[in-house]
């Protein structure tokens, strides 16, 4: 119970973080899409922010423009790499956590199945 407690914490601070990540980069996308003014101080903030975590996917895939609008395939494709990156390593810390034998009696015979 006393290795439990750290775990689920990590879990919650992975969320968390991956939960802004997630949230600027949403943000991003909808203010491109809407056509939002890069000049305003806050479209600026999250353009720039959010920069940062675009930018290795960059060059995957081109911007869609219609009309005025821009659709941010990098983006998109940044969101799901970041959040199958939280459930990797999620997943690794599970793996970690110490367990009973009469739980991993249960988990072998539950796959058995």
């Amino acid at each position: 119970m006393e290795r439990t407690k750290p775990l689920y914490f990590g879990i919650r601070i992975i969320w968390y973080i991956v939960g802004i990540i997630e949230s600027l980069l949403g943000l991003r996308f909808l203010l491109k899409l809407m056509q939002a003014n890069p000049s305003a101080a806050f479209t600026d903030f999250i353009y720039s922010f959010s920069g940062i975590f675009v930018a290795p996917f960059r060059a995957v895939f081109r911007n869609t423009r219609v009309d005025d609008s821009v659709v941010e395939w990098s983006a998109l494709l940044a969101m799901i790499i970041y959040w199958l990156l939280a459930i990797a390593i999620i997943k690794l810390f599970v793996m970690g956590k110490p367990v009973s034998r009469t739980e991993a009696g249960e988990k072998i015979d539950r796959q058995d199945r």
